[in-house]
Protein backbone atom coordinates (compact mmCIF):
# COMPACT_ATOMS: atom_id res chain seq x y z
CA UNK A 1 0.00 0.00 0.00
CA UNK A 2 1.19 3.50 -0.83
CA UNK A 3 0.30 6.57 1.22
CA UNK A 4 -0.42 10.21 0.40
CA UNK A 5 -0.68 13.39 2.45
CA UNK A 6 -4.17 14.51 3.46
CA UNK A 7 -4.33 18.26 3.13
CA UNK A 8 -2.54 20.10 5.92
CA UNK A 9 -3.40 17.53 8.60
CA UNK A 10 0.05 15.99 8.63
CA UNK A 11 -1.57 12.58 8.10
CA UNK A 12 -0.31 10.06 5.59
CA UNK A 13 -3.27 7.95 4.51
CA UNK A 14 -3.63 4.90 2.30
CA UNK A 15 -4.27 5.83 -1.33
CA UNK A 16 -6.89 3.07 -1.41
CA UNK A 17 -8.99 3.61 1.68
CA UNK A 18 -12.36 2.23 2.78
CA UNK A 19 -15.86 3.61 2.27
CA UNK A 20 -18.29 2.26 4.88
CA UNK A 21 -21.62 3.11 3.25
CA UNK A 22 -22.20 -0.46 2.06
CA UNK A 23 -21.66 -2.04 5.49
CA UNK A 24 -24.11 0.42 7.00
CA UNK A 25 -27.10 0.13 4.71
CA UNK A 26 -28.84 0.97 1.43
CA UNK A 27 -26.80 -1.66 -0.46
CA UNK A 28 -28.97 -4.71 0.19
CA UNK A 29 -28.47 -7.27 2.94
CA UNK A 30 -25.38 -6.98 5.11
CA UNK A 31 -24.01 -9.15 7.90
CA UNK A 32 -22.12 -7.52 10.77
CA UNK A 33 -19.81 -10.49 11.27
CA UNK A 34 -18.83 -10.44 7.60
CA UNK A 35 -18.51 -6.65 7.74
CA UNK A 36 -16.06 -6.95 10.63
CA UNK A 37 -14.03 -9.53 8.70
CA UNK A 38 -13.96 -7.07 5.80
CA UNK A 39 -12.76 -4.22 8.02
CA UNK A 40 -10.03 -6.43 9.45
CA UNK A 41 -8.97 -7.41 5.92
CA UNK A 42 -8.69 -3.72 5.06
CA UNK A 43 -6.38 -3.07 7.99
CA UNK A 44 -4.37 -6.19 7.13
CA UNK A 45 -3.88 -4.78 3.64
CA UNK A 46 -2.54 -1.44 4.85
CA UNK A 47 -5.69 0.67 4.83
CA UNK A 48 -5.51 3.30 7.57
CA UNK A 49 -8.41 5.61 6.64
CA UNK A 50 -12.09 4.70 6.92
CA UNK A 51 -14.90 6.95 5.73
CA UNK A 52 -18.37 6.64 7.22
CA UNK A 53 -21.42 8.77 8.10
CA UNK A 54 -23.94 9.02 10.90
CA UNK A 55 -26.75 8.00 8.55
CA UNK A 56 -25.12 4.84 7.22
CA UNK A 57 -27.42 2.29 8.80
CA UNK A 58 -28.43 4.93 11.36
CA UNK A 59 -24.94 4.79 12.89
CA UNK A 60 -24.35 1.11 12.20
CA UNK A 61 -21.07 1.54 10.35
CA UNK A 62 -19.80 4.03 12.96
CA UNK A 63 -20.40 1.43 15.66
CA UNK A 64 -18.64 -1.26 13.62
CA UNK A 65 -15.60 1.00 13.28
CA UNK A 66 -15.64 1.61 17.03
CA UNK A 67 -15.51 -2.15 17.48
CA UNK A 68 -12.60 -2.38 15.03
CA UNK A 69 -10.70 0.20 17.04
CA UNK A 70 -11.25 -1.88 20.16
CA UNK A 71 -10.08 -5.09 18.48
CA UNK A 72 -6.94 -3.76 16.77
CA UNK A 73 -3.87 -1.92 18.01
CA UNK A 74 -2.88 -0.28 14.72
CA UNK A 75 -3.46 3.45 14.41
CA UNK A 76 -6.05 4.42 11.81
CA UNK A 77 -8.22 7.41 11.06
CA UNK A 78 -12.01 7.58 10.95
CA UNK A 79 -13.81 10.26 8.98
CA UNK A 80 -17.54 10.63 9.48
CA UNK A 81 -20.19 13.02 8.20
CA UNK A 82 -23.04 15.10 9.56
CA UNK A 83 -26.14 16.76 8.15
CA UNK A 84 -28.17 14.06 6.48
CA UNK A 85 -30.05 13.31 9.69
CA UNK A 86 -32.12 16.41 9.01
CA UNK A 87 -35.66 15.40 8.00
CA UNK A 88 -35.50 18.01 5.22
CA UNK A 89 -32.31 19.47 3.79
CA UNK A 90 -32.35 23.21 4.49
CA UNK A 91 -29.56 25.68 5.10
CA UNK A 92 -31.21 26.65 8.39
CA UNK A 93 -30.94 23.02 9.51
CA UNK A 94 -27.16 23.40 9.67
CA UNK A 95 -27.38 25.28 12.94
CA UNK A 96 -25.01 25.25 15.89
CA UNK A 97 -27.55 23.25 17.90
CA UNK A 98 -28.05 20.59 15.22
CA UNK A 99 -24.39 20.23 14.23
CA UNK A 100 -23.36 19.90 17.87
CA UNK A 101 -26.03 17.24 18.44
CA UNK A 102 -24.93 15.32 15.35
CA UNK A 103 -21.29 15.44 16.47
CA UNK A 104 -22.15 14.27 19.98
CA UNK A 105 -24.14 11.36 18.59
CA UNK A 106 -21.26 10.29 16.32
CA UNK A 107 -18.82 10.54 19.23
CA UNK A 108 -21.03 8.15 21.16
CA UNK A 109 -21.32 5.74 18.20
CA UNK A 110 -17.56 5.84 17.66
CA UNK A 111 -16.86 5.53 21.39
CA UNK A 112 -14.44 8.43 21.02
CA UNK A 113 -13.68 11.78 22.64
CA UNK A 114 -12.68 13.43 19.37
CA UNK A 115 -13.65 12.84 15.75
CA UNK A 116 -10.61 12.64 13.46
CA UNK A 117 -12.33 14.29 10.50
CA UNK A 118 -15.92 15.52 10.32
CA UNK A 119 -17.39 16.29 6.90
CA UNK A 120 -20.56 18.19 6.09
CA UNK A 121 -22.65 15.58 4.27
CA UNK A 122 -23.64 17.03 0.89
CA UNK A 123 -25.54 20.02 2.30
CA UNK A 124 -27.53 22.47 0.16
CA UNK A 125 -25.34 24.69 -2.01
CA UNK A 126 -26.30 27.77 0.01
CA UNK A 127 -24.49 26.36 3.06
CA UNK A 128 -21.20 27.17 1.34
CA UNK A 129 -22.21 30.83 1.26
CA UNK A 130 -22.70 30.96 5.06
CA UNK A 131 -19.32 31.60 6.72
CA UNK A 132 -20.93 31.44 10.15
CA UNK A 133 -21.61 27.72 9.66
CA UNK A 134 -17.93 27.06 9.19
CA UNK A 135 -17.36 29.17 12.30
CA UNK A 136 -19.43 26.59 14.19
CA UNK A 137 -17.06 23.88 12.96
CA UNK A 138 -14.09 25.98 14.07
CA UNK A 139 -15.64 26.19 17.52
CA UNK A 140 -16.12 22.41 17.62
CA UNK A 141 -12.41 22.01 16.85
CA UNK A 142 -11.52 24.44 19.65
CA UNK A 143 -13.79 22.49 22.00
CA UNK A 144 -11.82 19.32 21.24
CA UNK A 145 -14.73 17.48 19.63
CA UNK A 146 -13.11 17.53 16.16
CA UNK A 147 -9.49 17.31 15.06
CA UNK A 148 -10.24 18.53 11.55
CA UNK A 149 -13.18 19.13 9.26
CA UNK A 150 -13.96 18.98 5.57
CA UNK A 151 -16.91 18.60 3.24
CA UNK A 152 -18.56 16.04 1.02
CA UNK A 153 -20.10 17.64 -2.05
CA UNK A 154 -22.29 16.86 -5.02
CA UNK A 155 -21.10 19.61 -7.36
CA UNK A 156 -17.80 21.08 -8.48
CA UNK A 157 -19.23 24.54 -7.72
CA UNK A 158 -19.66 23.52 -4.08
CA UNK A 159 -16.14 22.11 -3.91
CA UNK A 160 -14.63 25.33 -5.25
CA UNK A 161 -16.62 27.43 -2.79
CA UNK A 162 -15.81 25.18 0.18
CA UNK A 163 -12.05 25.50 -0.21
CA UNK A 164 -12.32 29.27 0.20
CA UNK A 165 -12.75 28.57 3.92
CA UNK A 166 -9.24 28.34 5.37
CA UNK A 167 -9.81 25.43 7.75
CA UNK A 168 -11.44 23.05 5.28
CA UNK A 169 -8.89 20.24 5.13
CA UNK A 170 -10.56 17.90 2.65
CA UNK A 171 -13.20 17.67 -0.04
CA UNK A 172 -14.94 14.43 -0.83
CA UNK A 173 -16.32 14.40 -4.37
CA UNK A 174 -17.48 11.81 -6.89
CA UNK A 175 -14.58 11.16 -9.23
CA UNK A 176 -14.16 8.14 -11.46
CA UNK A 177 -13.91 7.17 -15.13
CA UNK A 178 -17.58 8.14 -15.52
CA UNK A 179 -17.29 11.44 -13.61
CA UNK A 180 -14.21 13.33 -14.77
CA UNK A 181 -15.17 17.00 -14.43
CA UNK A 182 -13.46 17.61 -11.05
CA UNK A 183 -10.06 17.22 -12.73
CA UNK A 184 -10.66 20.17 -15.06
CA UNK A 185 -10.40 23.04 -12.58
CA UNK A 186 -11.06 21.95 -9.03
CA UNK A 187 -8.03 19.69 -8.61
CA UNK A 188 -5.57 22.48 -9.40
CA UNK A 189 -7.33 24.88 -7.03
CA UNK A 190 -7.35 22.30 -4.24
CA UNK A 191 -3.64 21.65 -4.72
CA UNK A 192 -2.89 25.39 -4.47
CA UNK A 193 -4.59 25.46 -1.07
CA UNK A 194 -3.20 22.06 0.02
CA UNK A 195 -6.66 20.58 0.44
CA UNK A 196 -7.01 16.80 0.40
CA UNK A 197 -9.33 15.13 -2.12
CA UNK A 198 -11.24 11.96 -1.31
CA UNK A 199 -12.56 10.31 -4.48
CA UNK A 200 -15.91 8.86 -3.51
CA UNK A 201 -18.11 6.45 -5.49
CA UNK A 202 -14.89 5.46 -7.32
CA UNK A 203 -16.47 2.40 -8.93
CA UNK A 204 -19.75 4.10 -9.92
CA UNK A 205 -21.87 2.04 -7.48
CA UNK A 206 -20.20 -1.13 -8.68
CA UNK A 207 -20.69 -0.54 -12.41
CA UNK A 208 -16.93 -0.17 -12.84
CA UNK A 209 -16.29 -3.47 -11.09
CA UNK A 210 -17.33 -5.19 -14.33
CA UNK A 211 -19.44 -7.70 -12.41
CA UNK A 212 -22.86 -6.43 -13.47
CA UNK A 213 -25.01 -7.32 -16.44
CA UNK A 214 -28.44 -6.49 -17.81
CA UNK A 215 -29.84 -9.35 -15.74
CA UNK A 216 -28.39 -8.04 -12.45
CA UNK A 217 -31.00 -7.72 -9.72
CA UNK A 218 -30.80 -5.41 -6.73
CA UNK A 219 -32.57 -5.77 -3.40
CA UNK A 220 -35.52 -3.58 -2.52
CA UNK A 221 -33.41 -1.67 0.04
CA UNK A 222 -30.47 -1.19 -2.35
CA UNK A 223 -30.19 2.37 -3.69
CA UNK A 224 -29.24 0.92 -7.09
CA UNK A 225 -32.85 -0.24 -7.22
CA UNK A 226 -34.74 2.64 -5.59
CA UNK A 227 -32.68 5.73 -6.54
CA UNK A 228 -31.80 5.35 -10.21
CA UNK A 229 -33.60 8.56 -11.08
CA UNK A 230 -32.98 10.45 -7.86
CA UNK A 231 -36.14 9.32 -6.09
CA UNK A 232 -34.51 9.29 -2.62
CA UNK A 233 -31.41 11.51 -2.94
CA UNK A 234 -29.19 13.00 -5.62
CA UNK A 235 -29.36 11.04 -8.87
CA UNK A 236 -25.61 11.33 -9.32
CA UNK A 237 -24.97 9.12 -6.30
CA UNK A 238 -26.31 6.03 -8.08
CA UNK A 239 -24.16 4.73 -10.96
CA UNK A 240 -22.59 8.23 -10.95
CA UNK A 241 -25.68 9.52 -12.74
CA UNK A 242 -25.06 7.34 -15.79
CA UNK A 243 -27.93 5.40 -17.34
CA UNK A 244 -27.44 1.74 -16.39
CA UNK A 245 -27.60 0.38 -19.94
CA UNK A 246 -25.18 3.03 -21.22
CA UNK A 247 -22.84 2.26 -18.35
CA UNK A 248 -22.84 -1.45 -19.11
CA UNK A 249 -21.96 -0.78 -22.76
CA UNK A 250 -19.09 1.47 -21.74
CA UNK A 251 -17.83 -1.13 -19.26
CA UNK A 252 -17.57 -3.71 -22.03
CA UNK A 253 -15.27 -1.35 -23.91
CA UNK A 254 -13.21 -0.67 -20.80
CA UNK A 255 -12.70 -4.38 -20.15
CA UNK A 256 -10.65 -4.56 -23.35
CA UNK A 257 -8.14 -2.12 -21.86
CA UNK A 258 -7.51 -3.96 -18.59
CA UNK A 259 -3.98 -5.39 -18.41
CA UNK A 260 -3.48 -9.09 -17.87
CA UNK A 261 -3.72 -10.15 -14.25
CA UNK A 262 -5.76 -7.14 -13.16
CA UNK A 263 -9.49 -6.72 -12.56
CA UNK A 264 -11.59 -3.92 -14.02
CA UNK A 265 -12.13 -2.58 -10.48
CA UNK A 266 -8.36 -2.35 -9.96
CA UNK A 267 -7.95 -0.71 -13.37
CA UNK A 268 -10.65 1.87 -12.56
CA UNK A 269 -9.11 2.64 -9.17
CA UNK A 270 -5.64 2.91 -10.70
CA UNK A 271 -7.05 5.47 -13.16
CA UNK A 272 -8.06 7.66 -10.21
CA UNK A 273 -4.59 7.34 -8.69
CA UNK A 274 -3.06 8.73 -11.88
CA UNK A 275 -4.08 12.16 -10.52
CA UNK A 276 -1.60 13.40 -7.90
CA UNK A 277 -4.19 15.85 -6.56
CA UNK A 278 -6.22 12.89 -5.28
CA UNK A 279 -5.33 11.83 -1.75
CA UNK A 280 -7.23 8.56 -1.87
CA UNK A 281 -10.08 6.62 -3.41
CA UNK A 282 -12.64 5.20 -0.98
CA UNK A 283 -14.28 2.15 -2.55
CA UNK A 284 -16.77 0.26 -0.43
CA UNK A 285 -16.72 -3.47 0.24
CA UNK A 286 -19.06 -5.90 1.97
CA UNK A 287 -16.82 -8.96 1.82
CA UNK A 288 -13.09 -9.54 2.51
CA UNK A 289 -12.42 -10.66 -1.07
CA UNK A 290 -13.72 -7.35 -2.40
CA UNK A 291 -11.47 -5.26 -0.19
CA UNK A 292 -8.44 -7.40 -1.05
CA UNK A 293 -9.15 -6.88 -4.76
CA UNK A 294 -9.54 -3.12 -4.27
CA UNK A 295 -6.34 -2.76 -2.25
CA UNK A 296 -4.31 -4.42 -5.02
CA UNK A 297 -4.92 -1.36 -7.20
CA UNK A 298 -2.21 0.43 -5.22
CA UNK A 299 0.34 -2.03 -6.60
CA UNK A 300 -0.68 -1.72 -10.25
CA UNK A 301 1.73 -0.05 -12.65
CA UNK A 302 0.71 3.36 -13.99
CA UNK A 303 -1.70 3.15 -16.90
CA UNK A 304 -0.28 3.53 -20.39
CA UNK A 305 -0.77 6.72 -22.39
CA UNK A 306 -2.69 4.66 -24.94
CA UNK A 307 -5.12 3.43 -22.29
CA UNK A 308 -5.59 6.91 -20.85
CA UNK A 309 -6.31 8.31 -24.30
CA UNK A 310 -8.87 5.59 -25.04
CA UNK A 311 -10.59 6.19 -21.68
CA UNK A 312 -10.77 9.90 -22.49
CA UNK A 313 -12.27 9.19 -25.89
CA UNK A 314 -14.85 6.83 -24.38
CA UNK A 315 -15.83 9.41 -21.78
CA UNK A 316 -16.13 12.23 -24.31
CA UNK A 317 -18.20 10.16 -26.71
CA UNK A 318 -20.58 8.19 -24.48
CA UNK A 319 -20.60 9.51 -20.93
CA UNK A 320 -19.81 13.23 -20.88
CA UNK A 321 -23.14 14.40 -22.37
CA UNK A 322 -25.01 12.55 -19.61
CA UNK A 323 -23.17 13.86 -16.55
CA UNK A 324 -20.56 16.52 -17.17
CA UNK A 325 -22.60 19.69 -16.76
CA UNK A 326 -24.88 18.46 -14.00
CA UNK A 327 -22.29 18.00 -11.29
Amino acid sequence: MKYRSLGRTGWKISEISFGAWAIGGAWGSVDDEESMATLHAALDGGVNFFDTADVYGDGRSERLLAKLKKERKEKFYIATKAGRRLPVQTTEGYSRKNLTAFVNRSLKNLNADTIDLLQLHCPPTEVYYRPELFGVLDDLVKAGKLRHYGVSVEKVEEALKAIEFPNVQSVQIIFNIFRQRPAELFFAEAQKRKVGILARVPLASGLLSGRMSRSSKFAKDDHRNFNRHGEAFDRGETFSGVDFETGLSAVEMLKKLVPSGASLAQFALRWILEYPAVTCAIPGAKRPAQVVDNIAASDLSPLSKVSLKKIGKLYDGQIKPLVHHYW
